[in-house]
């Protein structure tokens, strides 16, 4: 569960709440991007996960993943909220990709 402003935040059914790590603000030959060059990060850490879904037999799906992991997800997947003064996702489970370990 992640708190905003006297708020928590916890997601719904298989819904991960995911802060986007910052990238590089460099290319590897050194080049410095301007904000309006960079790709929309696609790794982050997980804040809250919802408890899961229920699949069309009833059965509840559990989250595979909890907070405080690193993931890779889908570059456009999810929903973009406003924690604060960054703007974080609210994925489905099914738009992760990978653990980062």
């Amino acid at each position: 569960m992640s708190k905003q402003k006297g708020q928590q935040i916890k997601p719904l059914f298989d819904y991960v709440l995911i802060r986007p790590l910052a990238q590089e603000d460099k290319t590897p030959s050194g080049i410095v991007l301007p904000d309006s060059a960079k790709e929309k990060p696609q790794v982050g850490e997980i804040m809250a996960v919802g408890p899961g879904a229920h699949n069309p037999e009833g059965k509840l799906m559990p989250i595979l993943v909890k907070p405080g992991q690193k993931v890779m997800y889908k570059k456009w997947g999810g929903n973009e909220i406003k924690v604060g003064f960054e703007e974080w996702l609210l994925v489905e489970q099914k738009d992760i990709m990978a653990v980062v370990e």
